[in-house]
């Protein structure tokens, strides 16, 4: 017994030794990366339901010397696509909305030849072909977008990219109106219904939706950084027209309560399983080679035999990426605000160190990256019990 002991104790202090050297090399990459003085990041890296890193980096805010800590609120960018996913899915499970519904039936005066052809999953799997509004937008009136101003800039426009259902081309104009038809689904406004039936359920406390002259509690700033000419610059509201949208990436949340709602994800806690699964299953084809496709809000690549969840987000100086395997319940979370650092290459470099092995990330359009994988399976090796 006493040997056992011995042994027992043995194991369980390696398993620490182990971790700790984990951390330190982690802490050691990120330090690198992200100055004391500078903007930064927070990284949150959870295995088997357990965290096994989380820590800030850098400045939230220069001018006040603000440190980013856990509780420290970013925007997420195109993170909040999942969040605008789920709530057209819980309509759809309430029977209050058809995921074959066309477009016209939510907005009358659209083009006909238009709204009468892009149905609701062709918006959620960025396959409806729609026009972007960017180029269609009085930008001599608008000066900070909404949803709204979005749906009046190509209501009718009488063209698509392609035949709704064809094909893929990412779509920020899609989820822009998607966020109104759960308006006029649940007759509440975008923010109020996310607030209800996510935030307040999971405990999300300070999250929220940008509003423009309403302050989001612990706001990080958003920074522009030019390594070249060693100058960094804030970015405020005025400089972005677009930056003000909602359903596409108007969610502002901290590591805290993202990891809750990636919890829900995970487990299925408190929020309806069936819808979540539904949500992180494949449903349009991106890349039929690399066996890449889109679900509703979250890629999909279920190349080499191992399912992988993951989308990216950027907004106005912020950056971030949010990266599941499920089969481990291995997440890799990373919140920056500032727009020069490659998330993709660092969560690579992450998951180098963890030895989550032959994953490499390829950009292949502006608006968003794309996740391919090359060599054998996957493995994660000596993490148990961190």
């Amino acid at each position: 017994m006493k040997r056992l002991t011995i042994l027992i104790f043995s194991f369980f202090f390696c398993q620490i030794i182990f971790c700790q050297s984990l951390s330190a090399k982690l802490d050691s990459l990120f330090k690198t990366i992200y100055k004391e003085s500078e903007p930064g990041a927070i990284v949150a890296i959870r295995y088997h339901d357990e965290i096994i890193f989380k820590k800030g980096y850098g400045l939230a805010n220069i001018d006040k010397k603000t440190r980013i800590e856990s509780f420290t609120n970013f925007n997420i960018g195109s993170l909040t696509k999942q969040f605008t996913a789920y709530s057209i899915l819980k309509l759809a499970d309430e029977g209050k909305l058809s995921l074959d519904d066309k477009l016209i039936k939510y907005f009358p005066a659209f083009n006909p030849d238009i709204g009468n052809k892009i149905m609701i999953r062709q918006l959620l799997t960025h396959s409806s072909g729609i026009i972007d509004h960017y180029g269609f937008t009085n930008t001599n009136i608008v000066k900070h977008a909404t949803d709204k101003d979005v749906l009046e800039a190509i209501i009718h426009v009488d063209s698509t990219y392609f035949v709704p259902g064809e094909h893929y081309r990412y779509s920020n104009t899609a989820y822009c109106l998607l966020a109104l038809i759960i308006e006029k689904l649940s007759r509440m406004s975008y923010h109020d219904f996310i607030q209800k039936n996510i935030f307040e359920p999971l405990g999300m406390n300070h999250s929220a939706l940008l509003k423009i002259g309403s302050p989001i509690y612990n706001a990080a700033l958003g920074y522009h950084v030019d390594q070249e000419k060693k100058k960094i610059e804030t970015l405020d509201l005025d400089q972005s027209i677009f930056f003000s949208t909602e359903g596409d990436g108007g969610i502002y949340t901290s590591m805290d309560d993202y990891l809750k709602w990636s919890d829900a994800w995970q487990n299925g806690n408190k929020l309806k399983n069936q819808i979540l699964q539904n949500a992180r299953s494949a449903h349009f084809p991106v890349d039929s080679v690399n066996k890449l496709s889109y679900g509703y809000g979250w890629f999909i690549s279920e190349k080499n035999k191992e399912k992988i969840v993951y989308h990216t987000g950027s907004n106005g100086g912020f950056r971030a990426i949010s990266f599941f395997i499920p089969s481990y319940k291995y997440q890799l979370v990373i919140f920056s605000n500032r727009d020069d650092i490659d998330l993709e290459e660092l969560a690579q470099k992450v998951n180098d160190l963890l030895h989550i092995s032959n994953k490499s990330f390829t950009k292949v359009e502006k608006l968003v990256s794309l996740i391919f994988f090359k060599g054998g399976g996957f493995e994660v090796q000596g993490m148990a019990g961190c």
